[in-house]
């Protein structure tokens, strides 16, 4: 049940220790959440593609059995979520996509909600494991959506780039006086 919590927590905290022994890509808990995430969205979106028997994590088949019934084809439901998990991802990583990426991911974590819910209310199993209870997966649900959404906060490094090369910007160094 925590194990997708821990596949973000554990990456930011390495994240941020790398930030804080002066890894500057690392310097925020910001990006050092948002990489988190990403790293969690790889194992998730792996288990899209694999097959189900191959261990005791979750594959495509498992994934499969969680669409409720009124999602037509399932098994390219399934493909085309782990395909945006995985550009997700990717966005994240990258400064310019972040907000972009963000955005996304919100989105499909909030239209992949019905499914947790639908695999809870079912008692569809997980890779052999009881299904996840709605008091825990909805608010872990919320939690990705937060952390997607902090990706769209615009940073102090964002507002600078903007007023690069325009009169009293960083670049010129020249000061407006009203």
């Amino acid at each position: 049940m925590l194990g997708t919590l821990m596949l973000i927590a554990v990456p930011t905290v390495v994240w941020r220790l790398l930030g804080a022994f002066g890894v500057g890509r690392f310097a925020t808990w910001r990006v050092s959440v948002l990489h988190g995430m990403a790293v969690m969205l790889l194992f998730t979106a792996s288990a899209h593609f694999v097959p189900s028997a191959v261990g005791p994590v979750p594959g495509h088949h498992d994934l499969v059995a969680l669409v409720p019934p009124f999602v037509p084809f399932p098994r390219l439901a399934v493909y085309a979520t782990g395909v945006l998990e995985l550009l997700g991802a990717a966005g994240l990583v990258r400064e310019a996509t972040r907000p972009t990426a963000g955005l996304g991911l919100a989105a499909l974590f909030v239209l992949m909600l019905p499914a947790n819910i639908y695999a809870a209310v079912a008692q569809v199993p997980l890779a052999g494991e009881p299904a996840t209870p709605l008091w825990f997966r909805i608010p872990e649900q919320v939690l990705f959506i937060g952390i997607a959404l902090w990706a769209c906060v615009p940073t102090r490094t964002d507002a600078a780039r903007r007023t690069d090369g325009l009169p009293g910007g960083p670049v010129d160094g020249r000061r407006r006086h009203s």
